[in-house]
């Protein structure tokens, strides 16, 4: 594929510039002309000198992922382009026209495919690592009823959403994870050089030293001893912990487990339920059926237990429409979120019942979010505050050890 250049007239015969890809000018003319403009000229763009010589640097750094801020704000700019009155072509055209970022390549993909015929849900399958199950069939949707840009900007408005939950737990495990390798590291440095230098001048001194301090030049010749092989091994831990974690089994385990530790499940737990809800929401509201909303909330809702509790409730699930009571039955849910779904089936606002299970799971984030960083703050002050204290105290207590026996001399 090349780039061509074109000089064309839109419906109001104003003059338009841009740059299409096509296999040769034919296939340009026709890709302007299904732009709905007229082409006047089409010529082949030539790559400058200096374009050529870092074109290796273009391919190596192109990146064919965007990250879920800018699937957010594409969305959002795709939405806005639509509802003022641009056809989608165009609208693509435009998105793909700034810059050499993954969402230019990934516009101008779809603007292509859209040229040659494929629909706008159909065409985002072919970045799966971009576009979720969620977003082809919210648009598969839209397009069937005829309300793209409306679906478009409930997409936005869903990624917004996420978007902000994620930050929000960001934000809170930020400060609690910088005190912890501060602290960790002073401990470190400490050991590695604050300590053998006292250590000199004790063993001169050839006194009895206090407990604490032979176990901190124990622990100090240690580290310097082993700390290299430590290290390694740890990191080698590590890289085993993390491949067994990527296996089907140890990824159940780690998501269970998630569910289970102490301050931490509050903010997992509702920010799981919170973006279940959300999803299947939007979902629904958008026309997909029940079961398909289920299969698709099972893939996106990021947790493997949650994830095998949904197939098994879908697979429950007989006349296609109740899903309150598969979801009681398997006891992985909370007694709120199922009543609450119950009564949007009893009254047929499924969308608004999940609207309300979302907002109110979203307010419990927010309340753990704050009891963890409450708790955790002095919880880290005093694990630091013992480790610093610990060597200060050996140290000082030795000191004195020192200082008392020269005394009595």
């Amino acid at each position: 594929m090349a780039n061509f250049a074109y000089v064309a007239l839109d419906k109001s015969g104003r003059r338009v510039e841009g740059v299409v890809e096509a296999a040769d000018r034919r296939g340009a003319m026709l890709a302007v002309e299904k732009l709905g403009r007229v082409p006047v000229s089409v010529t082949e763009a030539k790559a400058t000198a200096a374009e050529q010589k870092g074109a290796w640097w273009r391919l190596s750094t192109r990146r064919d992922r965007m990250k879920p801020h800018e699937v957010m704000l594409f969305t959002a700019e795709l939405s806005d382009l639509l509802a003022a009155g641009m056809t989608l072509g165009n609208a693509l055209n435009c998105l793909a026209g700034r810059g050499e970022g993954a969402e230019a390549h990934i516009a101008a993909d779809l603007r292509d495919r859209i040229i040659q015929g494929e629909a706008l849900s159909a065409a985002v399958r072919a970045h799966p690592s971009t576009f979720p199950p969620l977003y082809g069939n919210m648009l598969r949707a839209g397009e069937a009823s005829g309300a793209l840009p409306e679906v478009l900007q409930r997409l936005g408005e869903h990624y917004e959403r996420t978007t902000a939950m994620r930050s929000r737990i960001i934000q809170a495990l930020t400060y609690p994870v910088i005190v912890l390798v501060m602290g960790i590291g002073v401990v470190i440095f400490a050991m590695m050089k604050i300590v053998p230098q006292f250590m000199e001048v004790f063993k001169s001194m050839k006194i009895a030293l206090p407990l604490s301090t032979r176990i901190l030049i124990g622990t100090s010749e240690f580290t310097q001893r082993y700390g290299v092989v430590v290290a390694i091994a740890l990191f080698l831990l590590g890289g085993l912990v993390g491949r067994y974690i990527r296996t089907p089994g140890g990824r159940q385990r780690l998501d269970r487990l998630k569910l289970r530790l102490p301050l931490v499940r509050g903010i997992i737990a509702n920010s799981i339920y919170a973006n279940f809800a959300r999803t299947l929401q939007t979902l629904m509201a958008n026309g997909v059926t029940v079961l398909d909303a289920l299969r698709i909330t099972e893939e996106t809702v990021g947790n493997t237990v949650i994830a095998d509790e949904l197939r098994h409730a879908r697979e429950r699930v007989t006349d296609g429409t109740s899903i309150s009571g598969p979801l009681a039955a398997g006891k992985v849910f909370p007694r709120v979120m199922t009543d609450l779904l119950a009564i949007g089936e009893q009254t047929g606002d499924m969308p608004g019942a999940l609207g309300h299970i979302g907002r109110r799971f979203e307010n419990e984030l927010d309340r753990n979010i704050k009891i963890f960083t409450t708790a955790i703050e002095p919880i880290l002050i005093i694990f630091v505050a013992g480790g610093v204290g610990f060597v200060a105290i050996s140290i000082l207590s030795a000191v004195f050890k020192v200082t008392s026996g020269l005394g009595q001399v």
